[in-house]
């Protein structure tokens, strides 16, 4: 069946107005003047054969029938906005990123000046979580664009194809140079009886540093923290011996921050992306931007520049 539709013009001028309240308002929003938008709602009127506001020019109100018009016209463009931003693929505008608190702060922020720089017109905008997401069962967070996300099982799953690897997990204990002048850590041993330091949220991390290293988990009281972020902290301020991974690590160790004596030891976690299903320009050049960073990352032993 033949449409027989005003004019898309006129129709998106009367919305605007009728929505907004004010001719001049609508010109702003669709960046015409508002002898523009008065034209275009006459030709409305004069298309549908009623009047859509009454009153004053100076304070128009609108009319049974413009009130009756008005919640469909908007509804209608707003479904338009969703279909075409459903399918529009180009590299400007927003994306959501969702990941770890810690891992946000010490590993992206820093790098992230090189994706802006790259693409001005991307912004990324982040969101920060304490909690442990999975790669295969975490549904909450599908309202991000991309979720940065642990992997502990590596088993291939339905959504196997949104998932990006990023790098392997290394664990390994880490100290303040001050603090490792007056105590001696040469040997896992060493670590029985020193100040250990603990992450309310990742409770198990000196029993699986011990796993990995192949060693027994050191006994020792030491103190907790709720954020890795503040652990961390509380070791470059010389206040114990903090297990931590390399990722988190890399930059304060570079700098003289922070020593690992006893190197680091590949824990059974993985970092892995998991994309939206949505078909994106800019979404694919940040995964692509994430994981070649990833792949830029030093690993334990490489030399630190």
């Amino acid at each position: 069946m033949k449409r027989r539709l005003p004019p898309l013009n006129a129709l998106r001028a009367f919305e605007a107005a009728a929505r907004l309240g004010r001719m001049t308002t609508a010109a702003d929003e669709l960046a015409v003047t508002p002898g523009a938008i008065s034209r275009q709602v006459q030709q409305l009127e004069q298309s549908l054969g009623t009047v859509l506001f009454e009153g004053s020019k100076n304070r128009p109100q609108l009319s049974a029938m413009g009130r009756q018009l008005l919640p469909a016209l908007t509804a209608a463009f707003d479904q338009i906005d969703v279909a075409v931003n459903a399918v529009r693929s180009d590299n400007r505008g927003t994306l959501d990123v969702c990941c770890f608190n810690t891992f946000t702060v010490k590993w992206l922020i820093p790098r992230l000046y090189d994706f802006n720089s790259r693409y001005p017109d991307i912004d990324v905008r982040l969101s920060s979580t304490d909690r442990r997401p999975y790669a295969t069962t975490d549904t909450e967070h599908e309202r991000y664009d991309l979720v940065i996300i642990v992997d502990e099982t590596g088993e291939e799953s339905d959504d196997s194809d949104r998932i990006l690897p990023l790098f392997q997990e290394w664990l390994g204990p880490v100290l303040a140079p001050t603090l490792a002048a007056s105590i001696r850590i040469a040997a896992a041993n060493d670590l029985n009886g020193k100040t250990l330091l603990h992450t309310r949220t990742r409770a198990n991390a000196w029993q699986m540093w011990g796993l990995a290293a192949g060693c027994a988990a050191p006994a020792a009281e030491g103190r907790e923290f709720e954020h890795y972020y503040f652990t961390l902290e509380a070791a470059i301020a010389g206040l114990g011996v903090c297990i931590a991974p390399w990722h988190l690590v890399i930059d304060d160790i570079r700098s003289g921050r922070l020593i690992a004596p006893l190197g680091f030891s590949a824990s059974t976690y993985r970092y892995v992306a998991r994309r939206s299903r949505k078909q994106d320009k800019k979404l694919d050049l940040f995964c692509n931007w994430l994981q070649s960073q990833a792949a830029l990352s030093p690993l334990p032993g490489d030399k630190l520049e």
